[in-house]
Formats: structure tokens, sequence, C-alpha cells
């Protein structure tokens, strides 16, 4: 069981990346998948989570800049990020469930990608 998050890097403010999450050893389609990021020195952020439907939300700070969406028949999420701004800076980790369950402290995480914004 476990999640695999790619596609992090450095970029410019502005710029976009896309980051995967493959998704294995279980369900995938009974489960909602989040992305959550930790800040240099800050605690762990809940972004965005996608029903099985297909359906995303978001935190406000990314509403209008961030696209979640999910492969069921794949087992992955892919997570869009347009207008990266610096306070965007963070480790983007991918967890099985939604915000309900990330809240709770107790579930699934990957090993995060790295995700830098900077001029």
């Amino acid at each position: 069981v476990q999640l695999v998050e790619s596609g992090g890097g450095l970029v410019q403010p502005g710029e976009s990346l896309r980051l995967s999450c493959a998704a294995s050893g279980f369900s995938f389609i009974n489960w909602y998948i989040s992305w959550v990021r930790q800040a240099p020195g800050k605690g762990l952020e809940w972004v965005s989570d996608i029903d099985n439907t297909g359906t995303g939300t978001y935190i406000d700070s990314v509403k209008d800049r961030f696209t979640l969406s999910r492969d069921n028949a794949n087992n992955r999420v892919v997570l869009q990020m347009n207008n990266l701004q610096p306070e965007d800076t963070a480790r983007y980790y991918c967890v099985r469930g939604g915000r309900n369950t990330f809240l709770t402290g107790t579930y699934l995480r990957g090993q995060g990608t790295q995700v830098t914004v900077s001029s």
C-alpha cells in the first residue's frame, strides 16, 4: 500500500507545475485523495481533495490556480498548479482520504515532492 508523488521542482513566480500521485495496493476508486503541503518551519496544510467522481475542493488560497484531477483506470491523481507564487513553496504530499481524514491525523501519506517558487 503506497502513494508515490512526482513532478516537483524549482520554478519562477507565475510559472506552472504538474504534480502526480501514483497509488497502489488499495482500492483507489473507493477513496478520496488529498494533497497537503508543508512550508518551511510550518505545519501540514490541507490544499485540495477529490472524490471518486472527480469533484475537487480547494483551500481558498489556491482556488482558480490549482486543479486536481484523477484517473481511476490508472490509480493516479494529478495536481495542476498554475501561476505559482513564493508562498506556494512547500513539500507537497499525497494523502489517502479527504480533508476530514487529514484532520484526524491518521492517514496514509507519500514521501512528498518539493516545490520551490523563487525568482
